[in-house]
C-alpha cells in the first residue's frame, strides 16, 4: 500500500515543512502518540453479528479490532515517517501481537465482512514494519500466521461476493498476498477485479448492487469504490498493471464511477434511487477516497471539495484510503 519511493517523498515533503503534508504528519504524530494510552482488545473469537439483528453487539466488537488496527497503522506510518523513531513501531507490533497471539478465529454473521474491513489496516501496518530489527522472529512468525489463517480466510471467503463484501474480500486477499509474497494470489485478485467490473459499474457510472441500499446507497457507492481504487494501487504496486486507466468497457470506467459519486454527493436531490438519500461531506467520506484520487487523476474538482478540510484522516470503521492527504498517491515516479 505505501511503496519506498512514497514514503521517501512524503519524508521530504515533511522535513521541508511542504503544505498540505507538514499538518498531516503532525496530525499523524498526535493519533499515533495517543495509541500509547490505548489498551488492545483482542478476542480469540471475533463474533459480529448482523448490525440489524444486535447492533449493540455489532459495534462493541468491531470497535475493538477497529481501534487497535487503527492504531497499529497510525504507529507503523509514523515509524516511517519520522524516520525510524523506533517507540512507534513497538507500539504498532504491541497491537499485532495482541491479535496474533489471541484471536483464532471469527463468527456469526458480519464476522468475516468486519474482520476484513478493519483489518486491511493490520495488514498495511506488519508490511510496513516487516524489515523492522525490533520485531523478534517468532512474534512476526505469529503475526505472519495470523495472517494466513485468519485474515486472509475471511477475505478469500468473501472474495466472490456480488457486492461491496467482494471487493473489500479482494482488497484483503491481494494485501496479504503481497505481505505474503504469493504473486499467484496477487494475480487472482486482479483477475477477480476485471472479471465482475463492468457488471458493478454501469455505462453511466452508477453501481446497481450499491445504488439499490435505498437511503444509504451513496454511500455504499462509496464503500465500494474505496476497495476497488485500494486494490487497484496494490495492484499497481506489485505488477505495474493500470486498472486506472487502462482498463474500459465503453463508457464504464473506475473514473466515471467516481464521478458519478462526486456528482450525486453534491447533488442528492438529483439521485434517482432513493428519494432524500444520506450524502457524504469532505471531512468524512467520500472525502477521503476523492482526496486521494484527486492526485490520482489529477482532477481538480475533486481537489477543490477536499481543499477546505485538510488535512484529511478517516477513521471511522473501515480502513482503505486512512491518510489520504499525508500519503498522496500518483503514477509513476514520485516527484
Amino acid at each position: 500500500m505505501h511503496p519506498k519511493h512514497q514514503i521517501e517523498f512524503v519524508k521530504l515533503q515533511v522535513l521541508n515543512q511542504s503544505q498540505p503534508y507538514y499538518n498531516a504528519y503532525r496530525q499523524l504524530i498526535v493519533s499515533a502518540d495517543a495509541a500509547f494510552n490505548h489498551t488492545t482488545h483482542a478476542l480469540a473469537d471475533f463474533a459480529v453479528p448482523g448490525y440489524y439483528i444486535d447492533p449493540v453487539l455489532h459495534q462493541k466488537n468491531s470497535r475493538g479490532l477497529q481501534s487497535d488496527a487503527f492504531d497499529a497503522y497510525a504507529c507503523a506510518l509514523a515509524y516511517h515517517i519520522s524516520d525510524g523513531q523506533s517507540k512507534y513501531a513497538n507500539q504498532s507490533i504491541r497491537f499485532l501481537t495482541a491479535w496474533a497471539d489471541l484471536n483464532t478465529k471469527y463468527s456469526d454473521f458480519d464476522g468475516s465482512l468486519v474482520m476484513v474491513y478493519s483489518g486491511t489496516a493490520m495488514v498495511m501496518a506488519g508490511e510496513l514494519l516487516l524489515n523492522y530489527n525490533g520485531w523478534s522472529h517468532a512474534s512476526k512468525k505469529k503475526y505472519l500466521e495470523w495472517v494466513q489463517t485468519v485474515y486472509l480466510k475471511a477475505s478469500n471467503e468473501i472474495r466472490l461476493r456480488k457486492n461491496n463484501w467482494a471487493d473489500w474480500g479482494r482488497l484483503g486477499s491481494i494485501l496479504s498476498a503481497h505481505l505474503l509474497e504469493n504473486s499467484t494470489e496477487i494475480a487472482e485478485n486482479i483477475r477477480l477485479v476485471k472479471s465482475d467490473l463492468f457488471h458493478k459499474i454501469a455505462p453511466d457510472g452508477h453501481m446497481p448492487e450499491e445504488t439499490a441500499r435505498g437511503t444509504n446507497g451513496i454511500w455504499y457507492t462509496y464503500f465500494s469504490l474505496a476497495p476497488i481504487t485500494a486494490t487497484c494501487w496494490v495492484a499497481y504496486q506489485s505488477t505495474g498493471e493500470n486498472l486506472f486507466t487502462n482498463y474500459k468497457q465503453g463508457n464504464s470506467s473506475i473514473k466515471q464511477a467516481l464521478d458519478y459519486l462526486y456528482y450525486y454527493n453534491l447533488h442528492p436531490n438529483e439521485w434517482s434511487w432513493f428519494v432524500n438519500p444520506n450524502k457524504g461531506s469532505p471531512t468524512s467520506w467520500p472525502g477521503n477516497l476523492l482526496e486521494v484520487m484527486s492526485s490520482l487523476y489529477g482532477d481538480n474538482r475533486y481537489s477543490d471539495y477536499v481543499k477546505s478540510s485538510r488535512p484529511l484522516i478517516y477513521r471511522t470503521h473501515h480502513f482503505a484510503w486512512t491518510f489520504p492527504t499525508l500519503m498522496t498517491v500518483q503514477f509513476g515516479s514520485y516527484q
